[in-house]
């Protein structure tokens, strides 16, 4: 899932990609809300909250929000560093980032059934949430070429919205590749959907144990390529 990058890169690797951590990011969004009332996987909805405290007066809750936007810089920030400086091409220069997240996520599940709702727990909780969604965003894109994006929809639905147009005004003339960019984009609002779905009933059953969830899809994302290899050579040693 991370061994191909730039032109080695297909419609097949990107739509895996998109699957498991659209999956993960819709997950974690929606079990993130109900237990702490914050959205973790994006930042929009927290630039107009952080402008509404603002002009309210309300100080504390926006040096709160305020805090989170940057958390979540924070974590794009180190995420596209350390694979800058690694190298984008090499495999395993997105396993750091993916560990740290899965260390944030056990974090949660471990501490969370202590939380007493007080203010600097929701910080503490929501923030460590909003800085692993920028990790994951930062090093999907990277490694995808800024072709997948899983942490948000909002330009999801408005690069669907341009194609379908697109399509509908060139029907005759549809080129594979616009077809692909339409199934892509589509994959990932089904997914993140299918995960907030997914991730709302897991949290309402099973509280803060459903956060190691989402650390299971990043496992099989982490290795998913280690696994696949190992079987296509056990069927070529069967074959053969």
């Amino acid at each position: 899932m991370f061994r191909h990058t730039g032109e080695r890169r297909s419609f097949a690797h990107n739509l895996r990609l998109a699957i498991l951590l659209c999956l993960n990011a819709g997950f974690i969004n929606a079990a993130g809300f109900i237990a702490f009332a914050v959205l973790t996987t994006n930042v929009t909805g927290h630039a107009a909250l952080l402008a509404i405290n603002l002009a309210t007066g309300q100080w504390r809750a926006a040096r709160m929000v305020g805090l989170w936007l940057l958390l979540f810089l924070a974590g794009a920030f180190a995420s596209s560093l350390y694979i800058g400086k690694v190298g984008r091409d090499k495999s395993f220069a997105y396993t750091a980032p993916i560990v740290v997240i899965i260390l944030i996520l056990l974090s949660v599940a471990g501490f969370g059934h202590d939380y007493q709702h007080t203010l600097p727990e929701t910080e503490y909780f929501a923030g460590s949430l909003l800085f692993a969604m920028g990790m994951q965003n930062a090093l999907v894109s990277m490694v995808s070429g800024s072709v997948v994006r899983t942490t948000h929809l909002t330009g999801m639905f408005t690069d669907l919205g341009i194609d379908l147009s697109a399509a509908l005004l060139s029907y005759k003339n549809l080129t594979a590749a616009h077809q692909r960019r339409i199934w892509l984009r589509l994959a990932i609002i089904t997914f993140f959907l299918l995960g907030g779905l997914i991730g709302g009933f897991a949290f309402l059953k099973l509280r803060f144990t459903a956060f190691y969830v989402p650390v299971g899809l990043l496992l099989i994302t982490l290795f998913y390529d280690y696994f696949r290899i190992r079987v296509k050579r056990a069927v070529t040693h069967l074959k053969a």
